[in-house]
């Protein structure tokens, strides 16, 4: 298991995160296509905010069970939270965030978000 260090643009909030990175997520729903995200999911145990974030801002839409977190100097989507299917504690993680990360050897799968 890798530990991975990333961050919003202007640093204002910092984590790290545990796991493998296997593959991605690529959702095309409304926010996830204008926000260019690509996901990796975690529990959420596994993501521990370096301090705690200060300029966090949270946006929830259509059936708010995800929370969307955002920097509220810079505007960039780190990561959010939710529940997977089991109920478990998820985050996920916009791997464009992580530091030192060639997204390139990374398999992308594309999920069909619109259709939800």
């Amino acid at each position: 298991m890798t530990t991975y260090t990333g961050s919003c643009h202007c640093g204002n909030i910092r984590f790290e995160v545990s796991g493998d990175i296997d593959s991605a997520l690529a959702c095309n729903c409304s926010i996830c296509s204008r926000k260019g995200s690509l996901l990796w999911f975690v529990p959420r145990a596994s993501l521990q905010l370096a301090p705690p974030a200060t300029a966090m801002g949270t946006y929830m839409f259509n059936k708010h069970v995800i929370q969307h977190h955002f920097c509220t100097v810079c505007g960039i989507h780190p990561f959010g939270e939710g529940k997977d299917p089991q109920g478990n504690a998820v985050a996920a993680v916009n791997l464009r965030c992580v530091e030192n990360l060639d997204l390139a050897t990374i398999p992308v799968h594309h999920f069909d978000g619109k259709a939800l």
